[in-house]
């Protein structure tokens, strides 16, 4: 192999260590050409290989068609809520994949933009009822402290009562 490119490839990147690495398992000290159409000039090729000849021209066959899928009712449903037909009754007995394709994108959009719109919503219901909490000192420091106590009394309740129990004879 060619000393410079050696030297290149410890000096370049892992792309250039991958090309030597390449060229050393196929055997070849020069590029990679194979999917080149372009016959390669210079000493390193020889035989130059000659150009392909034009292909014949093709002749005239009958034009691919798409076959029609019968769509379901709900395809239909979300065919009409893209708007692509006014009503179901309008919607053919085919239909090409495309239009359904298409036509449930659309409705997936439209199903991302409400959702985007429930939340921004949702944000500013938190917000408001949020305030108004804060404006009753209603906050979860205070329910919590007050669900423990009432937890504590529970629990004392039910210590007297067992003790009660145990206490009185039988």
């Amino acid at each position: 192999m060619n000393k410079d490119m050696i030297f290149n490839a410890i000096r370049g990147s892992r792309a250039a260590l991958g090309t030597l690495t390449g060229a050393w398992r196929r055997g070849s000290t020069a590029g990679n050409r194979q999917l080149c159409l372009k016959p390669q000039e210079g000493p390193s090729s020889p035989n130059p290989t000659p150009t392909p000849a034009p292909a014949p021209a093709p002749t005239k066959r009958a034009e691919f068609r798409i076959p029609g899928i019968r769509p379901s009712d709900f395809d239909k449903k979300i065919i009409v809520w893209s708007g692509r037909f006014k009503t179901v009754e309008q919607i053919p007995e085919f239909v090409s994949y495309e239009m359904i394709d298409n036509a449930r994108n659309k409705v997936r959009v439209k199903v991302c933009y409400l959702m985007i719109g429930l939340t921004i919503l949702g944000c500013f219901a938190m917000v408001y009822t949020g305030k108004k909490a804060a404006a009753r000192h209603d906050t979860l420091s205070a329910r919590n402290l007050e669900r423990m106590a009432r937890l504590r009394a529970e629990a004392q309740r039910e210590k007297e009562e067992a003790s009660r129990l145990a206490a009185k004879p039988q």
